[in-house]
């Protein structure tokens, strides 16, 4: 069973008023199949771990390991982490202008797979998994994310997940802009892949409204750069109820 393994992360960040510690001592194991919310208010530290799992040099790991059954992910470039099995669905995807979705996605399989999809498969594929997601055909030929709604950049990380097949999915805060009908979509498209693949997913979120759809396995809260608490889904009502304000207030005591 494949496993990816968070012990002890450690991580700054220069900013303009010099290096600022973000994570401070994360622990977190994440098995083959399931589904792991990270829960927390703004500035906890939720999105750092994203972007420190999958390398953005931004980020500084200064104690710590990051093991993908046993191999330290810190020690790849991020295309190896891809080759590896991770993805990363952006909060904010980012527009590539002069590449259309069809190569961009058609060279992010071939470099993960090690050799380009056949031309006739490949393409149902990718109309299938469109279809799934409510995308327009016109999609395919358009450059990747330039001009489209928050909501259809969205469709296009999970259209990326359904047919890339990672083993582990980081989901940054994937149910930001999103209305009704677009977190449906985009949950069930996490859902398939979950279900198709035995993906493991951590989940990144303020809000309850996507569990509804995404039911996790472990709920995490994370503030200040700590996990806070960790439980069941109960623990993610519970939060609905009562907010972040009791463990804000812990951490700064803490301090």
């Amino acid at each position: 069973m494949s496993t990816l393994e968070i012990k002890n992360l450690h991580v700054n960040v220069e900013t303009d008023q010099g290096t600022r510690e973000i994570l401070r001592g994360v622990d977190l194991v994440i098995n083959e199949g399931e589904i792991h919310a990270v829960m927390g208010p703004n500035g906890s530290g939720k999105s750092t771990l994203a972007y420190t799992i999958a390398g953005h040099p931004k980020y500084a790991v200064v104690q710590g390991e990051i093991l993908l059954d046993g191999e330290n992910v810190l020690e790849m470039s991020v295309d190896e982490r891809a080759r590896a099995g991770l993805f990363l669905a952006m909060q904010y995807p980012v527009e590539i202008p002069g590449v259309t979705n069809t190569n961009f996605l058609r060279t992010a399989k071939t470099a993960i797979s090690g050799e380009a999809p056949g031309i006739r498969q490949w393409t149902k594929d990718v109309k299938s998994a469109m279809d799934d997601l409510r995308m327009d055909a016109s999609f395919a030929a358009r450059n990747v994310n330039e001009g489209f709604s928050g909501g259809e950049k969205k469709r296009n990380e999970i259209l990326q997940l359904e047919l890339l097949k990672p083993q582990f999915a980081v989901l940054d805060e994937t149910d930001s802009g999103l209305d009704v009908d677009a977190l449906k979509i985009v949950s069930e498209g996490v859902n398939r892949a979950h279900s198709n693949t035995g993906l493991g997913v951590l989940l990144i979120t303020h809000y309850t409204r996507i569990l509804r759809y995404i039911k996790p396995d472990y709920v995490h809260v994370f503030v200040a750069g700590r996990v806070a608490e960790q439980g069941g889904p109960e623990l993610a009502e519970r939060l609905e109820e009562e907010g972040y304000d009791r463990y804000v207030t812990e951490a700064a005591s803490a301090e």
